[in-house]
């Protein structure tokens, strides 16, 4: 079942790149204080998800934040390794980037996405989801080949 407003954030242990330093968290620690901003791209430097998704939230950090936006997260199903170059490589030094290497993350949130014809196997769905204190206040989840919910600008006017 796919995650939806009101419900809590499921706690899975995640390895976490913020300020080029990776380390081992649990999303319940991660989500349980301020509000958040985690979005989800089905692969690190893929098309959408490197030249328009990542790109479109290092734009807007600053007014996500001016909007009341403690942290704002990058996820996919990738290692930290690529999570990390990734960002390196975006300039996402505003932007925490959450390697769910497994896929646990986006299965426990319902957001999984078998993309094994495009030869990529399991990934997540791209999303976008505003959190407080560990409950989701707003989901926005794309349908397949769509890139328009889960856009920052989308995102910020929600806010």
């Amino acid at each position: 079942m796919t995650i939806q407003a009101n419900d809590t954030i499921p706690a899975v242990d995640v390895k976490i790149v913020k300020n080029g330093e990776t380390s081992d968290i649990s999303t319940y620690e991660l989500f349980e204080s301020g509000k958040t901003v985690l979005f989800g791209v089905p692969g690190a430097f893929t098309p959408t998800c490197s030249q328009a998704h990542l790109p479109g939230f290092v734009v807007q950090a600053d007014e996500l934040k001016n909007k009341g936006v403690d942290q704002i997260i990058c996820m996919s199903v990738n290692d930290a390794f690529v999570m990390k170059a990734w960002g390196d490589a975006s300039n996402a030094e505003a932007i925490t980037m959450l390697a769910d290497g497994n896929g646990d993350f986006s299965k426990a949130l319902g957001l999984e996405l078998d993309a094994s014809a495009a030869g990529m196997g399991q990934r997540c769905k791209r999303f976008a989801m505003i959190i407080e204190n560990n409950q989701v206040r707003a989901v926005f989840v794309e349908e397949p080949k769509q890139f328009e919910v889960s856009k920052a600008e989308y995102v910020l006017s929600q806010l």
